[in-house]
């Protein structure tokens, strides 16, 4: 089960500002490559030790008037199907609306936990009047601010009830999710690896269903494919077309515990390769990138190296990363990539003996100590592998709040170097011994 939480509702009801208080960043994402600044859709909330992606719905309505009842209607279902909570936020100031109603009562008859955000509810007057929404029926119904920030942690706690660890259980087959902006090939390279041109679209209009997990089992490989291909044929989702393919898209890394990123190599990375790359190393899930559609680029322009520099560049920090040259069409390097998928899977539940960390680490780290902080010498006296379902260290030292982030990319290098980590994103923790 994914961790999703998408915050639905009206327009202008304050779900963009609650959005950047639960993701705790106010920014808009600045995109490197055409200096575009938009909002920011999805981001990772951490909360008493859980975390979970939250979508903002509000970045996806279309603005005119006519459309948009519709369209509103049209994403609560989609939330409805692709989130595990949904965060319904009204505003006490306009108190309940025709489209308030219609939205709870789409809310109350799915089976997904559904938590009232009754918004700007910023004094005594006002929080007397956000009395009414219990109305609507929802047991979970908190006041907030999201401008002050009243209320959210209280938000967050209903939240986190909800949300189910992760747990990885030995012995489960791999999960791969193929993931890339649309026409790039997700569904070519399925049918190249499945070696059967499969019956894609589903035609029955609004029905919930799961990503359709795919066993692979051939030439001695065995793991699942999360096909997120499934796109419903369907009048009006056009409309949210987008907000239907990001969910899904969120859906599917949630589920995985490695992401084929398809990246078309007519185009290079763009930006929203680059968001579903952020998101799911912040997710620590393992990553191979696949260049698609390579057979069609003028090749005395462009060598592989040159674009393969071009995106660990733009990647960077986490760099370390399998970068393939594919082309689904004829059928090229795809079983490499299957093979890049299945040893980053294997990185990702990799377990070091503790000896051998040290052996390896401790000498590297007395060659090169963390820099003295205002004249206090810091020593790292020993390392050990945290148990967790991604690969994550402790070093034990000193004065852990001392060493500083490029000390600590040093040190995550240096064990890149050493160990076989590539294509999964690592843990490095300084702990007071």
């Amino acid at each position: 089960m994914g961790n999703i939480v998408a915050i639905v509702g009206r327009p202008n009801v304050g779900k963009s500002t609650l959005f950047n208080r639960l993701i705790g960043e106010r920014q808009a994402i600045i995109d490197d490559t055409s200096g575009v600044t938009r909002d920011r859709q999805y981001g990772v909330c951490e909360w008493n030790g859980k975390t979970f992606t939250v979508v903002d719905t509000g970045g996806f309505v279309p603005d005119s008037e006519d459309i948009f009842e519709a369209a509103i209607r049209d994403q609560v279902k989609i939330a409805i199907e692709e989130a595990s909570v949904l965060i319904f936020m009204v505003d006490v100031t306009t108190g309940i609306t025709d489209l308030d109603e219609d939205v709870a009562n789409m809310l109350r008859r799915s089976d997904k936990p559904v938590l009232l955000a009754v918004n700007k509810a910023d004094n005594a007057q006002r929080m007397l009047e956000a009395n009414e929404f219990w109305s609507l029926g929802f047991e979970d119904t908190i006041f907030v601010s999201s401008m002050t920030g009243s209320g959210s942690g209280e938000l967050l706690d209903a939240v986190v009830e909800y949300i189910q660890e992760e747990i990885q259980t030995p012995g489960d087959l791999p999960k791969f999710a193929i993931l890339g902006q649309p026409n790039v090939g997700k569904s070519s390279l399925l049918n190249a690896l499945m070696g059967e041109e499969r019956n894609i679209v589903t035609e029955i209009a609004g029905t919930t269903r799961d990503s359709i997990h795919t066993r692979y089992n051939k030439f001695g490989k065995d793991f699942l494919l999360i096909d997120t291909a499934g796109i419903r044929k369907k009048s009006k989702v056009h409309e949210n077309l987008e907000f239907y393919s990001v969910m899904r898209a969120i859906k599917a890394l949630e589920e995985a515990d490695v992401c084929l990123l398809m990246i078309d190599a007519q185009t290079g990375i763009e930006s929203q390769d680059m968001s579903i790359f952020r998101l799911a190393q912040k997710r620590n899930k393992g990553i191979v990138i696949l260049v698609n559609k390579w057979d069609l680029v003028k090749k005395e322009t462009n060598t592989a190296r040159d674009f393969e520099n071009n995106i660990r560049e733009k990647i960077r920090p986490f760099d370390d990363v399998p970068i393939l040259f594919i082309s689904t069409i004829e059928k090229q390097r795809i079983f490499q990539a299957v093979e890049a998928g299945l040893e980053v899977f294997e990185n990702r539940s990799r377990k070091l003996k503790t000896s051998e960390i040290n052996d390896v680490m401790l000498p590297i780290i007395e060659k090169n100590p963390p820099p003295a902080y205002r004249g206090t010498y810091i020593k790292i006296k020993y390392i050990t592998q945290l148990p967790t379902y991604f690969p994550a260290f402790a070093f034990f030292c000193n004065h852990p709040k001392y060493i500083k982030e490029p000390y600590k990319n040093f040190i995550e290098n240096q064990m890149r170097k050493h160990f076989s980590f590539s294509g999964v994103p690592m843990g490095i923790f300084f702990r007071k011994k």
